[in-house]
């Protein structure tokens, strides 16, 4: 089933979706097979490709994975919470952070993108380029799931654990670069608002600083 959303409303209202996403529901392969194809558009460092897609869908496999990203939330919720306790709704959304914790591990799938090489020790244009040669397709793969009734949500906790899941996932881990952990499901609802931002006008200048 598609939304048929425009592109404004795709952009305006694709969430990190945490407590709606519905974890007890199939995801079929072919789905996440055709919102990757359409993510692999999204242009990259001189069109290398240099990237690897793994999608995790064994729910053993899913479990393993969801212990670690929990283990790691576990240690720096804290933190998180007086790090960011100046920010709107915060509270709400480390809520939301550590619920999914315990529920990351019931995923019907989980993606792990690759990019090639480790950053570590590059100069600062050559990380721009790793990273810019797939942060642009995972948001596409954001983007078509949210056209289909799916949703996701951007996390980095898992590179705290990064070697132990590569090892978990037979990664070579100093060829690759993992970009973060992705839960794929169906959202419950498919109505989702914009977000509170800053307004672009505290956040833009032009022509200095």
């Amino acid at each position: 089933m598609k939304l048929n959303l425009s592109v404004d409303q795709a952009l305006s209202t694709t969430r990190s979706v945490r407590k709606r996403l519905d974890l007890t529901k199939p995801v079929p392969r072919a789905v996440i097979e055709e919102c990757l194809e359409l993510a692999l558009q999204a242009p990259n460092g001189s069109n290398r490709n240099n990237w690897r897609w793994i999608v995790m869908d064994e729910p053993a496999l899913i479990a393993k994975i969801g212990s670690l990203y929990k283990d790691v939330m576990d240690e720096i919720i804290d933190a998180k919470r007086a790090e960011q306790s100046n920010i709107p709704g915060t509270g709400h959304v480390l809520d939301a952070g550590f619920n999914f914790a315990s529920r990351i591990g019931t995923a019907p799938a989980l993606l792990i993108p690759l990019m090639k090489g480790r950053a570590d020790g590059q100069t600062v244009p050559e990380q721009a380029g790793m990273w810019g040669s797939i942060v642009q397709a995972v948001w596409s793969f954001f983007l078509a799931l949210r056209e289909r009734g799916l949703g996701s949500v951007w996390t980095t906790i898992s590179l705290y654990r990064e070697k132990q899941i590569a090892e978990l996932l037979g990664i070579p881990f100093e060829q690759h670069t993992q970009v973060g952990l992705f839960p794929i499901a169906y959202t419950v609802g498919t109505e989702f608002k914009r977000a509170w931002r800053k307004p672009v006008a505290e956040v833009m200048t032009y022509n200095k600083y």
